[in-house]
């Protein structure tokens, strides 16, 4: 049998696409905006219509999520990104302002580098390669070892789509070979102008430098129900957002703190939505299943995107049919904290504090863990209890009572719909923004002179 060294297949792949790109890119650089939008909506169109094949697709290759909760999500962002990007100028003269002698001009950066991530990889290829095409770039997809065929076929469908409305070859592409090696040459490569990590931590940890990264951190949320908050609502947005997809959302919610006051109302109001609060016994049985004391980072973690019940079943213990998320009570922080990290799965985290100022220091103190927290979510009526978190908290977003899963990426707020959430206040990658086109262009500015440099000399 011969033998066929993987990673120098896949180091060359990343060359040979990357020049192809590179020469896409040129051709790009000439496009209109209203050539590129025309691009996008076919292959959004596209994406549609086979969306729920590739989503049952993913879920096989990855067993990770619920599949009528990935097609609802793609269905979302498409309708949502349909919406946003109908008077959205990314190339071209973006303002004029006369008054100044100032023209803004948007230029693509030209090449984007995608690390795909195994959790919803339809839905992260689709926003990625929409948003690159939208904005001029071309764009070439590193597939997640353990989501290769559902991403090779989705970036197909959108390459044939493209293709089909005059994008030149090469402006879109994926590897065929997933190896770490393949995708750090990719990241490397002299034609790369930009690097979209969307969730790989160990890649990148390892990103070459000199090359700007854009990080979407797959973090958990900390969200704090405070007394004067609508508590039925509050919970019922919690249980739906950390129950959606099995808790694999960026920016779900992992720790709910509750105030004091209406802590009991949100405990039987979190058992009426199908919450189930763990006693200390099954509790010591979740936890020898979720591995604690290995990295948790790791997406082979067979938890990853299972429901509760089957979390429940797999420990060992048993939960009332229809649990939706599983629930430890917790009273501090220790150093050795079995939570600590992202889970990504359908458990939550329950603290009570006395008050605001206290539960603002337990949800500081989670963001500030090893998670890495990106976003944080209230529920409040206190106009300037909101006011206090928003301007304190080290974070990308603050959403205010909504679900933080599909709040933070702008299905249930104004956000810029977005698969990727930016983690610059987690000191990863340049930005803390959603991520939209608009990051993956730069700003060229025409300065026309208005005041004479002579005279200002006399």
């Amino acid at each position: 049998m011969k033998f066929v060294d993987r990673d120098l297949m896949a180091v060359q792949e990343a060359r040979v696409l990357m020049e192809e790109a590179g020469e896409a890119k040129n051709v790009l650089g000439t496009w209109k905006q209203e050539r590129l939008d025309r691009v996008v909506r076919a292959m959004m169109k596209a994406c549609s219509e086979r969306v729920e094949m590739l989503v049952q697709m993913a879920v096989r290759e990855t067993g990770y999520g619920e599949i009528a909760d990935q097609v609802k999500m793609c269905q979302l962002l498409i309708a949502s990104l349909e919406k946003s990007f109908e008077n959205m100028q990314c190339v071209g003269i973006l303002d004029r302002c006369e008054s100044e002698g100032v023209l803004e001009i948007g230029v693509p950066l030209g090449v984007i580098a995608v690390a795909v991530p195994a959790l919803s990889p339809v839905s992260a290829v689709l926003f990625s390669a929409v948003s690159a095409v939208k904005s001029g770039n071309a764009v070439v997809f590193a597939p997640h070892p353990r989501a290769v065929e559902t991403t090779k076929k989705t970036v197909q469908i959108l390459r044939e789509s493209a293709l089909a409305e005059g994008l030149p070859d090469g402006a879109i592409s994926c590897m065929e070979t997933s190896a770490k090696e393949g995708a750090l040459e990719l990241f490397a490569h002299p034609q790369t102008s930009l690097i979209l990590n969307m969730g790989e931590e160990a890649l990148y940890r390892e990103s070459p430098a000199g090359k700007p990264v854009i990080y979407g951190g797959i973090v958990p949320s900390p969200v704090f129900i405070e007394r004067s908050a609508d508590v039925r609502q509050a919970v019922a947005d919690i249980v739906a957002g950390r129950s959606f997809n099995c808790g694999i959302m960026a920016g779900s919610e992992q720790y709910v703190v509750a105030d004091s006051r209406i802590a009991e109302t949100a405990k039987q109001e979190m058992i009426s939505c199908k919450a189930y609060f763990m006693n200390e016994e099954e509790e010591k049985k979740l936890i020898r299943l979720l591995g604690i004391g290995e990295k948790q980072g790791c997406a082979e973690k067979e938890y990853i995107g299972k429901s509760a019940e089957w979390l429940a079943t797999k420990a060992g213990f048993s939960v009332p049919k229809g649990t939706r998320v599983l629930v430890s009570e917790q009273t501090y922080i220790t150093d050795f904290n079995p939570y600590a990290n992202a889970l990504l799965c359908p458990v939550i985290v329950f603290y009570i504090e006395s008050d605001w100022t206290h539960a603002c220091e337990k949800c500081m103190e989670l963001l500030m863990g090893e998670n890495h927290g990106n976003t944080l979510a209230i529920h409040s009526t206190d106009a300037e209890i909101i006011r206090q978190f928003a301007l304190k908290k080290p974070v990308g977003r603050v959403l205010v009572n909504t679900p933080s899963s599909v709040g933070a990426m702008g299905v249930t707020t104004n956000l810029f719909p977005s698969a990727v959430l930016g983690s610059l206040s987690a000191g990863m990658g340049i930005t803390a923004e959603n991520v939209s086109p608009m990051n993956l262009i730069y700003r060229r500015k025409a300065a026309f002179g208005v005041r004479n440099f002579q005279k200002m000399m006399e």
